[in-house]
């Protein structure tokens, strides 16, 4: 639905960010030699499914949009009237990205949620506002890198831990929390007699 990206940076987008500019990988250079053109539509929004009448798809129908600012300087999206076109296809995949967790279990438990719908938590903590109900990764945070993803399963496991066994020595974020020097002379002196 957006605008294709600029050949080179735009003002708005300085290093170090990334560079949010046109790419083209070879797949894209390869239809482009074989049909003359970039394969890809860029301002474009769907608009129904057409059904083939015996209850597969046949195609979709478009139209293009432009995206203006309205006069609190937000950005508005509008269809552009006499640019509907149709796209034959046999078989349509919805790529949709994180739509937010799933709101029926979430209405169900009576879990609070935060503005944008996500699970809400204290900062810094795992633990829902329902007892034994922790939340962890984007339906906590919102869609983000799975390497976030990993971490606050990790760290949600620990606050897991240390809530039903009282303490823990799982990992913590940035590496492995170091045990007491009493308890490292205990295990030496237990291994000792072990091993006596």
């Amino acid at each position: 639905m957006l605008p294709d990206p600029p050949a080179s940076r735009a003002k708005d987008n300085p290093w170090p960010q990334f560079p949010r500019v046109m790419k083209v990988d070879y797949g894209h250079a390869e239809v482009q030699v074989v049909h003359g053109k970039d394969p890809r539509e860029y301002q474009i929004l769907s608009k129904e499914f057409v059904s083939n009448g015996a209850g597969a798809v046949k195609g979709i129908n478009t139209v293009k949009v432009e995206w203006t600012k309205d006069d609190k300087d937000r950005w508005q999206m509008k269809e552009i009237p006499g640019t509907e076109r149709f796209f034959p296809a046999d078989l349509v995949l919805l790529s949709m990205g994180f739509l937010g967790p799933e709101n029926d279990v979430i209405k169900a438990l009576n879990v609070k949620q935060d503005s944008r719908t996500n699970i809400s938590t204290s900062p810094g903590r795992y633990c829902t506002n329902i007892p034994n109900v922790f939340a962890a990764g984007d339906c906590r945070r919102g869609q983000s890198l799975i390497v976030w993803g990993i971490n606050e399963g990790r760290q949600a496991a620990r606050e897991i831990d240390l809530y039903l066994m009282g303490n823990t020595r799982l990992p913590v974020t940035g590496g492995i929390e170091r045990r007491p020097l009493e308890a490292l002379e205990m295990n030496h002196e237990l291994m000792q007699t072990v091993s006596a």
